[in-house]
């Protein structure tokens, strides 16, 4: 399923490596960020949050929430998230609903894996219609940080 610009995020329910339910749908009144990425403590999937981390001040001025959703057990990005100091959440999606619902997902990936999530980015609005999507084939690139920057900062 592809999802588009204005229409509805789909909600769902994640826990969180604290161990927390997350609801989209709790979240209506902020923008939200979504982060998809294939595996923790992999290289590209470190230096793309280490970047959100790093620059977390454009989100916050941008009255956004962010999180990162991959496919991992809570536990293992509960370890993720401590070693790597990530100042927002991480979701797992471990049963790939989630990945499934925003059409992000690979059905078959490196090392005969399956079920793993896309790098991929959405801007949900505080009305939670999607403002921006951008789902990538390539695990080795990341999500024009510019644009979602600029689509966050029309927001407000």
């Amino acid at each position: 399923m592809q999802l588009t610009i204005g229409q509805p995020a789909p909600d769902f329910t994640l826990f969180d490596s604290d161990k927390n339910p997350v609801s989209l749908s709790a979240l209506k009144g902020n923008n939200v960020l979504l982060l998809f990425f294939p595996q923790a403590f992999t290289s590209v999937c470190t230096k793309e949050l280490c970047g959100v981390r790093d620059n977390i001040g454009l989100y916050s001025n941008s009255q956004a929430k962010v999180f990162g959703i991959s496919v991992d057990s809570v536990f293992t990005l509960g370890k993720f998230k401590e070693e790597q100091g990530f100042n927002f959440p991480l979701l797992s999606d471990f049963n790939k609903e989630v990945s499934e619902q925003y059409g992000t997902i690979y059905h078959d990936w490196i090392l005969n894996m399956k079920g793993v999530s896309k790098r991929s980015a959405f801007v949900i609005d505080k009305e939670g219609n999607i403002q921006y999507a951008e789902v990538l084939e390539s695990a080795g690139d990341v999500p024009n940080f510019e644009r979602i920057h600029e689509t966050l900062a029309k927001l407000g």
